[in-house]
């Protein structure tokens, strides 16, 4: 059997460093390895056994209470709906007009070569500006034609006014005609009439 002193003397053979630092590790592991969102909401309770270390404990009959407070639905949608056009569109326009103009830059100007006759949108320096002008806008030339058109039609509206102003006037004058104002009249509404008059005397049984 081993006497105290040599228990004291074998504890004594380990450097008191280690045991410092093999303290302090327990310590460290038992801290990190508790789950302390547990133990914030309630559900985990800490309590201290007789060898000085922490132990967890799951406590479930509490009261809890909820917490009411306004709603945050909007603003979370109006979030996410920002996020997502910003992601499908800002963000790939942003990456489209910097490498234009980092790799393509603007036109420059060059003398027209002969019997070419260049289009309305290639007079126009930058490249993005050229496309809108291509594809989206329309060019000098559709709008003088689409204002020609539009102009047209309201002078033509005019003279049809003018006409049947004329016409009007010169029935008034006269009053011996009422054809501009003949209304043409369907038989099937007639056919419609007398067959209903026709079924109405065989029900009745009087003629």
């Amino acid at each position: 059997m081993t006497t105290g002193k040599e228990r004291l003397g074998r504890r004594s053979s380990i450097p008191p460093k280690f045991v410092l630092i093999a303290n302090l590790l327990r310590a460290f592991a038992s801290k990190v390895n508790l789950p302390k969102n547990a133990i914030n909401q309630g559900i985990l309770v800490l309590r201290s056994n007789p060898n000085n270390a922490l132990q967890v404990v799951r406590q479930m009959s509490e009261h809890r209470t909820m917490h009411i407070k306004p709603s945050r639905w909007s603003w979370n949608r109006f979030k996410d709906f920002m996020h997502f056009y910003i992601m499908l569109g800002a963000i790939p326009a942003a990456l489209v007009i910097t490498y234009i103009n980092l790799f393509i830059g603007p036109a420059r100007l060059a003398e027209i070569p002969e019997g070419y006759v260049p289009e309305a949108h290639e007079y126009f320096p930058h490249p993005i500006t050229r496309w809108l002008a291509k594809h989206v806008h329309k060019s000098y030339q559709q709008e003088y034609e689409l204002m020609c058109h539009h102009i047209y039609e309201i002078e033509y509206e005019q003279k049809l006014r003018q006409a049947e102003n004329r016409i009007k006037q010169k029935m008034a004058e006269k009053q011996d005609t009422q054809a501009y104002y003949y209304q043409p009249v369907s038989s099937r509404y007639e056919r419609s009439i007398r067959d209903n008059a026709q079924a109405d005397l065989e029900i009745s049984g009087s003629v």
